[in-house]
């Protein structure tokens, strides 16, 4: 009689529960120091946050607010982005790096990106530029920050701001400085999937500079100057003090997480680099803090369709590019436009990485991917 062996246990692409499960009792009481705080908005914990989250970023200002997405507005209000003015963004993101341009009445103009970091390639950067441009937007994918030196350069030479999407990419530095050091600033998500996550959502803004620090600060709150003064037009970004709790508790694992994804990301490195999968480059002199372990693979939706059928998951980010969103259809972009950015959406897949993930689990998952290729020679760097 023959013996039936018990599947194995799914793999999931992020488990929260795992990470949540040794900091609970942390949480709750940081929940129950809030409430009775009775502060709930701002206030002395989320502006002990701030001057924590500075020096891990190692910036003079950071600036709490509502989300990832309103850091990037409000990052653009600040840098005196107006209605009508234009914005320069990569082609190949996710959406909000776009859509927090258009939400204060800018115009995004996508640029396309080059194949390594995917970063806005320099050359199509430049030939983007008009009179009307009034910001570049620099994004950092999977937590690699993309090469700043030529994007840093060709905008100070032309006297246009460079601000740092940083939303993935939380503790990743460049030429050995960090994100939001060397630009006009960087933001930060703290959706919860993120390597800093809340238990909510929330978002940050860096920078060295004391009077964008100033002005981001007063248009998160209504443009407020005091006393119900109004000298600008803001919105409503505030971040919650019980969210600043949550990410205080956070913050202090964050240097460990960040460790130990970048074991991950070794062990899968040599586990995968006979497969025919191009593996995410970690350069000399930055700091890759694997927010996602994104590979490039041949066959990618087949690809995805075995690892789901052997209790693996993963995911594309991201399956299109930016402008061939139908709400940008209007733009009159077409296919062939963007050709790094259109190649990554048909090859780019996201493996399970984590704090938590175990060494078998990362090997099953290489595994699979090994057996779906078969014999085959290894892609190109």
């Amino acid at each position: 009689m023959s013996v039936k062996t018990a599947p194995e246990a799914p793999i999931p692409l992020l488990d929260l529960g795992a990470l949540h499960g040794p900091l609970a009792e942390e949480l709750r009481a940081d929940f129950d120091r809030v409430l009775r705080s009775g502060q709930f908005i701002l206030g002395p914990e989320h502006d002990a946050f701030e001057r924590e989250l500075a020096h891990a970023c190692d910036v003079g200002h950071a600036i709490g607010v509502s989300s990832g997405t309103s850091a990037l507005s409000i990052a653009l209000l600040a840098l005196g982005v107006q209605p009508g003015d234009e914005v320069i963004v990569p082609a190949f993101t996710y959406f909000a790096s776009a859509s927090a341009v258009t939400s204060i009445g800018a115009r995004p103009v996508f640029v396309d990106v080059e194949p390594r970091r995917f970063g806005l390639d320099p050359q199509g950067l430049e030939a983007a530029i008009t009179p009307r441009t009034r910001a570049i937007m620099a994004v950092h994918l999977y937590g690699l920050a993309c090469e700043l030196g030529p994007l840093l350069s060709l905008a100070a030479r032309r006297s246009i701001p460079l601000l740092e999407d940083a939303a993935q990419a939380v503790g990743a530095s460049d030429e050995g400085r960090p994100v939001g050091t060397r630009s006009a600033c960087a933001t930060l998500s703290f959706f919860p999937t993120k390597n800093l996550g809340g238990l909510g959502d929330g978002g940050a803004i860096l920078t060295e500079d004391d009077a964008f620090a100033a002005r981001a600060r007063l248009l998160r709150v209504h443009g407020d100057a005091g006393n119900y003064r109004h000298v600008a037009l803001g919105t409503n970004a505030r971040l919650d003090a019980l969210q600043a709790a949550f990410l205080r508790t956070k913050l202090r694992r964050l240097p460990g997480w960040t460790e130990e994804r970048r074991a991950i990301a070794a062990r899968y490195h040599t586990a995968l680099e006979e497969a025919p999968v191009v593996l995410p480059p970690d350069p000399e002199g930055a700091r890759h803090t694997y927010h996602q372990y994104t590979i490039r693979a041949p066959e990618r939706d087949r690809l995805q369709a075995h690892l789901r059928d052997h209790g693996i998951a993963s995911r594309i980010y991201y399956p299109d590019t930016v402008p061939a969103q139908p709400c940008f259809a209007h733009l009159g972009h077409r296919p062939g436009e963007f050709p790094v950015s259109e190649r990554l959406a048909r090859e780019v897949l996201s493996l399970p990485i984590y704090p938590g993930l175990h060494p078998g689990q990362v090997d099953r998952v290489a595994r699979e991917i090994r057996a779906f290729y078969g014999a085959g020679e290894r892609a190109s760097r």
